[in-house]
């Protein structure tokens, strides 16, 4: 594939519209988790934190949570593999 002006562009584009809606998504998952703590605060009859600790804690809280839907998707991801493989050898198998 030639890269020409047209391309170039198309990738450049591509680069900068994966890196708006990256930070669209850090964005919505940081908004998530400062209502969430907020909503804490008040149920525990607490004051909320001031806006730059409250900032703090919901990047913390939306970092461990991203780093679980990483790990738990990894899991569902290898269990969906192994039965698809073991489906499959049973399938080899039954054709013998």
């Amino acid at each position: 594939m030639h890269l020409t002006l047209e391309t170039g562009w198309a990738f450049v584009m591509d680069e900068q519209i994966k890196k708006n809606l990256d930070k669209l998504a850090r964005d919505a998952e940081m908004k998530v988790a400062r209502s969430i703590l907020r909503w804490k605060y008040k149920r525990d009859g607490k004051p909320a934190p001031l806006d730059n600790q409250l900032e703090n804690e919901s990047i913390q809280a939306a970092g461990r949570a991203r780093q679980i839907i990483v790990t738990r998707g990894k899991n569902v991801w290898n269990e969906l593999k192994k039965v698809y493989i073991k489906n499959d050898v049973k399938k080899g198998d039954s054709s013998k």
